[in-house]
């Protein structure tokens, strides 16, 4: 079935979010952010190294485009949710996430100076008051005391920055197949993130930690990719971007298994709005509400 595609891609995107927390306890957030990388391109490498080497002088030109979809995707998104991880919990995480597509329609919006429309809107107010009764705890005015959680307010710009991530990779479209384009963002994130790796306090990785980078690395950053690239083809880029929707439940109930999250009021009521807001901003076939 078709389906089983993205449904296992989301689901397994929502099992490395409470990945991303369990990492938080045992690895510093610079060691997996450069670990998880690096893994994904030794799997790639031969199956990926020859052609692109051969195909060297026709990416060229593109080396800047995909060195920025390379710092958005692979390094400021993932590498902001290891840091985000030590101060907020993965429920949050992933509902927070789920403001991906929100983002993207509203970055899209800017860019090309378009007018949302009214059922978009509708959904950034509905989303926006479940992100702010979500943060404040069921108590959104307590933000304007507190201000806003460290790790949930990384999350937000990791959000943002994977959302024009989209928007660009869709915008430029760079004529080479998606494992290549996917293999050279990833080699050129292991460089980025060199730098990085070196202010960790330590790259040990203890045998705890061991299965936490296997997963990031092949089953989130590869087998997840796969699926999603095949639902994509099989379903088309629009119905397949609807399972994205499940990403908050999914990372809720994985988070209250194995992690021990409970799942209190606010999550529900404030993860419901963003989630109706996001849907609701989907439904481009609601043409009374486009008028």
């Amino acid at each position: 079935m078709p389906i089983l595609f993205p449904l296992l891609a989301v689901m397994i995107w929502a099992t490395n979010t409470v990945v991303s927390k369990a990492a938080a306890g045992v690895l510093d957030p610079a060691a997996i952010s450069f670990y998880r990388w690096f893994l994904a391109a030794l799997v790639l490498t031969p199956f990926c190294l020859k052609a692109v080497w051969q195909q060297r002088l026709a990416i060229r030109p593109y080396l800047g485009k995909f060195l920025v979809l390379a710092l958005l995707g692979m390094v400021l998104f993932q590498c902001i949710a290891y840091y985000a991880a030590h101060s907020t919990t993965a429920t949050n995480m992933g509902v927070i996430t789920s403001l991906v597509p929100l983002s993207s329609l509203l970055l899209n919006a800017l860019m090309t100076k378009t007018k949302p429309s009214a059922a978009a809107a509708l959904g950034v107010f509905c989303s926006l008051c479940g992100v702010l009764y979500l943060l404040g705890q069921g108590h959104p005015a307590s933000l304007l005391l507190s201000g806003i959680n460290h790790g949930d307010a990384l999350m937000l710009i990791g959000t943002v920055a994977y959302a024009l991530y989209g928007i660009l990779l869709r915008r430029w479209a760079l004529p080479f197949s998606h494992w290549h384009n996917l293999y050279i963002q990833i080699l050129l994130a292991v460089v980025i993130l060199i730098p990085v790796a070196f202010s960790a306090q330590t790259m040990a990785i203890p045998a705890q930690g061991v299965g936490l980078v296997l997963f990031a690395g092949i089953a989130s950053s590869l087998i997840a990719a796969y699926c999603w690239m095949q639902g994509v083809h099989r379903l088309g880029a629009d119905r397949t971007a609807v399972f994205m929707n499940l990403l908050p439940l999914f990372t809720a109930v994985i988070a209250m298994v194995s992690l021990g999250e409970k799942i209190q009021g606010f999550h529900l009521l404030g993860g419901g709005l963003v989630l109706f807001g996001v849907i609701l901003a989907q439904l481009r076939s609601w043409s009374f509400l486009n008028k």
